[in-house]
């Protein structure tokens, strides 16, 4: 088994992977979405500090499985640099006492593998990732071989829905509290600009819808923003979809796929299901439940390193928290 650990952001969380079956064998996530709510969005020293408190009592609960483990995998990057660490102290620990390699993945990466939990993977297949600072396509024709093709130009699709819910004072994380207010609103009631919708560009930007957006809150009353949220929904999600009709048109879609935490935006997927109708292309998705961070994700990638001895050494490992693929 592998045992995998993930701490890039504001949830603690570790897996127990069976190598053979794909199997989940242990799968234990602790959030911190409560005290960071108070701040409108996670504070790293808080979130590094919750790290170091919750995951020595989820390993404690994994003794059990020590006698079978064969490596320790753990999220190396990219996120919050003082929380990796949490993480990486932990899995080079595990790695000491026990005499098992230690298999470094790429966050993102984990992402993509959340549609192949407890199942084999299937590739080629061409990825939306949403998933917090990241909105990127990528085309996937294995572990080793992953181009991306476009990318966010500045923020990103989820990270603007953080915002826009941080704007009307709304609480934190800002992606499900906007989705349920956007379904009682008019889409249609705020006219806001699609982002690059004149440019060529294969690319996405949400710096300036959310800045029209800001605007629109500033100018009006509670009683508006159900329209706001619901216009916003909209447009932003209009964004990556003639974007993405454009790139269907120089690479039509065989096997697509929506991973990361903005997945779980069921607004979103609709659009994306319609929009793949015309190609007859096979839409993949991530359970509900592991769209968000999860070390289920990180356990299913370190079962693929594993097989192919992809380890890292124990004094070289350090966190990278801007890198992407």
């Amino acid at each position: 088994m592998i045992l995998s650990i993930e701490s890039s952001c504001d949830d603690s969380a570790i897996a127990i992977t069976e190598i053979a079956t794909k199997k989940l064998i242990f799968h234990k996530k602790i959030s911190q979405e409560l005290e960071h709510s108070v701040y409108g969005g996670v504070v790293p020293e808080l979130a590094a500090r919750l790290h170091a408190e919750a995951l020595p009592k989820i390993l404690e609960e994994c003794k059990p499985y020590f006698s079978g483990l064969k490596a320790v995998a753990v999220t190396i990057t990219p996120g919050l640099s003082v929380t990796l660490v949490e993480g990486v102290i932990m899995a080079k620990a595990v790695s000491i006492a026990l005499g098992i390699p230690l298999i470094g993945v790429n966050h993102l990466i984990g992402h993509i593998f959340s549609l192949f939990i407890e199942k084999e993977a299937v590739f080629p297949l061409t990825v939306l990732l949403v998933s917090g600072g990241h909105t990127q396509v990528m085309e996937v024709a294995s572990l080793e071989d992953i181009k991306t093709v476009a990318k966010s130009m500045d923020d990103s699709f989820g990270e603007s829905f953080d915002k826009v819910a941080k704007m009307m004072k709304l609480g934190y994380p800002g992606g499900p509290i906007i989705e349920k207010l956007a379904k009682e609103g008019d889409r249609k009631k705020y006219n806001f600009t699609v982002p690059l919708h004149q440019s060529p560009l294969i690319a996405f930007s949400y710096s300036g819808l959310k800045n029209s957006v800001r605007l629109a809150v500033e100018a009006s009353c509670e009683d508006d923003y159900k329209d706001i949220a619901a216009s916003f929904e909209h447009v932003a999600t209009l964004h990556i979809i003639q974007k993405l009709k454009k790139y269907f048109k120089e690479v039509p879609p065989k096997t697509f796929a929506i991973v990361g935490g903005a997945s779980a935006n069921l607004y979103l997927r609709r659009a994306i299901k319609e929009l793949l109708k015309p190609h007859g292309a096979e839409l993949l998705l991530s359970e509900l439940k592991y769209c968000s961070d999860n070390a289920a994700m990180i356990g299913r990638v370190g079962v693929e390193m594993y097989e192919k001895e992809m380890f890292s050494l124990c004094d070289e490992m350090e966190v990278c928290p801007k890198s992407v693929i």
